[in-house]
């Protein structure tokens, strides 16, 4: 039987949720601390439902929501029944389905349980472990300013020791810290309670199928590791561009930031993903070890390499915008970016000598995540009356989202008696070889985290590595309006990002490209 698929033709196989494994998670409560909010809703629930319809969830599987509100497991049970059938209306919601399942939701709903707890009350987190008779994950669903007191206070409770064969864990959302000092802090305090192991920060980007695709596409295809390296590769961009703004979300934003917000986490790792060196398997900590060892690689970011803006009004998608400064709890006179570029190089043999360029951004004029790897163009043009620099470079674009697949730019003659060269494009796209299910992207990394596979959780040592690179960029900016520069909504981004390639005879694939 061939291993190989046609790739051009419609789908013909299931695509497995979670791809790492077939068989269910082992047994265990899932407590969920901060169960009436939006993660939860929007997100957690509509994961396990998706778990649960692909049998990957044990029969002995149980959720307890934990939260301040009053109300019983009922209630709950009811809110989360009528938000699941909202999602089959809203086409705009990260989980979409045509219909909802009776019978995999009826599993999911019988194995919900609720108790009113106040985080920060030892005595009524000791009660909990009335609910807890074995193993237990600890999902803290919650602000970032409760994670190291709660984790303590499940520690002072005695709900993390393993005994009798039975695991503790805890899931720890992002933000992890808001620069090095205070994620160093944040780790030496859940260290302090828990062992590393016990430990899962997460980062829903790597729950997304094409991002885990990275190592398939280069560890798992020889025609593609030859070329990665300084020898062929003239530079990468990575991109997470978006169109929406802060909307609501100002009062969150405001002490955030583009760059804490997504350039520490979510950019590096698809730049883990994509430069790291081929570990000696896919273990957890094989894995995590490449990363650190890259992170450590990453020569501190030099404040002049880096751009920081803030949209002004404008228009996108052919509707108004109001400036970032005119959004519920932004300050008149913020100086907060909602764009970051930056420009970084990696001391290593690899990757000597080819700088990497990020950029990240709100209200921009297209939604696209990818990875855009351009190579070097030939030493020689062979061909008559065609200059070396009038080629189309050679580019491999590892499309994210929205697009999900692998774009190869290339060039080919154009037909006709003359030797004409122009570029052309080579596409495989997910939905055209598998399937595709509705899932969330939460749905990988909670099955690994109940079944304690690490590999996509990151360790102690890569969040530090991760903030010390970006640390001499968030120092310089600090409080200061200096060098903050404006765009309008619906723009690329501010001049100061194109300027960052143009100084070195380059420029930014473009936001509609591809």
């Amino acid at each position: 039987m061939s291993f190989f698929r046609d790739i051009s033709s419609p789908a013909r196989s299931r695509h497995a949720i979670p791809p790492s494994g077939s068989r269910p998670a082992p047994a265990c409560t899932l407590v969920i601390f901060g169960a009436h909010g939006d993660l939860t809703k929007r997100l957690l629930i509509p994961a396990l439902y998706n778990l649960a319809g692909n049998g990957l969830l044990d029969p002995d599987f149980r959720i307890l929501g934990i939260d301040r509100a009053a109300g019983g497991a009922a209630a709950w049970r009811d809110g989360l029944s009528a938000t699941m059938q909202d999602f089959t209306r809203d086409r705009n919601a990260e989980f979409h389905a045509p219909s909802i399942d009776a019978k995999v939701w009826s599993w999911i709903a019988d194995r919900l349980d609720y108790q009113q707890a106040d985080f920060s009350d030892l005595e009524q987190v000791r009660a909990l472990a009335a609910h807890l008779p074995g193993s237990a994950v600890f999902y803290l669903a919650v602000p970032s300013r409760f994670f190291g007191p709660l984790v303590e206070t499940l520690g002072r409770a005695g709900l993390l020791q393993e005994q009798d064969g039975h695991f503790r864990r805890v899931v720890i959302e992002k933000p992890f810290g808001s620069d090095l000092a205070t994620a160093q802090a944040l780790n030496r305090q859940i260290l302090s309670v828990l062992d590393e192991r016990q430990i899962y920060r997460i980062d829903h980007f790597l729950g997304k199928e094409t991002v885990q695709n990275i190592l398939a596409m280069r560890f798992g295809n020889l025609i593609f590791e030859p070329l990665w390296q300084n020898d062929h590769v003239d530079h990468v961009q990575i991109t997470a561009a978006e169109t929406i703004g802060v909307e609501q979300r100002g009062a969150f934003y405001e002490p955030t930031g583009a760059l804490r917000d997504m350039v520490p986490n979510h950019l590096f790792q698809l730049f883990a993903m994509v430069a790291m060196e081929p570990p000696s398997s896919l273990s957890a900590e094989t894995v995590r070890t490449a990363k650190e060892q890259l992170f450590e690689s990453v020569r501190p970011i030099d404040p002049q390499d880096a751009v920081r803006g803030q949209y002004r009004a404008g228009t996108v998608d052919g509707k108004p915008v109001a400036a970032y400064r005119d959004s519920p709890g932004v300050a008149p006179d913020s100086v907060t970016e909602t764009y970051a570029a930056l420009k970084l190089y990696v001391d290593n043999w690899r990757w000597s000598g080819v700088p990497f360029y990020l950029r990240t951004g709100k209200s921009l004029g297209g939604r696209r995540t990818e990875i855009v790897v351009q190579f070097k163009k030939p030493p020689v043009a062979i061909f008559r009356g065609t200059e070396t620099a009038s080629l189309p470079p050679n580019r491999m674009i590892l499309n994210i989202q929205p697009a999900q697949g692998l774009t190869i730019e290339m060039a080919a003659k154009r037909p006709g008696p003359a030797m004409d060269l122009a570029g052309v494009q080579v596409r495989f796209r997910y939905e055209d070889a598998f399937d595709l299910q509705p899932n969330v992207g939460y749905e990988t990394l909670l099955y690994d985290c109940l079944a304690g596979d690490a590999t996509l959780f990151q360790r102690a040592d890569n969040i530090d590595a991760a903030w010390a690179a970006v640390d001499p960029v968030l120092q310089a900016w600090g409080a200061s309006a200096q060098d903050l520069e404006f765009y309008d909504a619906g723009s690329a981004g501010p001049a100061g990002a194109d300027a960052l390639l143009a100084r070195d005879g380059r420029a930014w694939y473009p936001l509609d490209g591809a």
